[in-house]
């Protein structure tokens, strides 16, 4: 089991989300975070002054796929997410030892 951790533009979560739920993906967490990359922020005029916006707004989803399925998830997402420019986001792969569904008690690829 993988866990896919990808972090992309707030305005594209809703066609990720679908886009995932097309491959059969069920469970997704959604946080809003924010952070730079190479972008490092811009800067904005507001009523007249110039100020500095260094943290960005960003969404970050966090899936808990089986190891057959990560590379559809990464290619739903990566597809659905990307507008070509700078800080469309990342994509982060890591293995997951155990998951455990509280309610049920499932282990494993059960649990997901």
């Amino acid at each position: 089991m993988k866990l896919v951790t990808a972090v992309i533009k707030p305005f594209k979560l809703d066609d990720v989300r679908a886009a995932l739920s097309q491959i059969g993906v069920q469970g997704i967490t959604v946080t809003e975070v924010k952070g730079f990359g190479r972008q490092k922020g811009h800067t904005e005029l507001y009523r007249g002054a110039e100020y500095v916006v260094d943290f960005l707004p960003k969404v970050k989803l966090e899936i808990a796929v089986a190891d057959g399925d990560v590379e559809s998830a990464i290619e739903a997402i990566t597809n659905t997410a990307n507008s070509g420019k700078i800080g469309d986001g990342k994509i982060f792969i890591s293995d997951l030892e155990q998951v455990i569904r509280i309610r049920t008690g499932e282990t494993g690829e059960d649990a997901i």
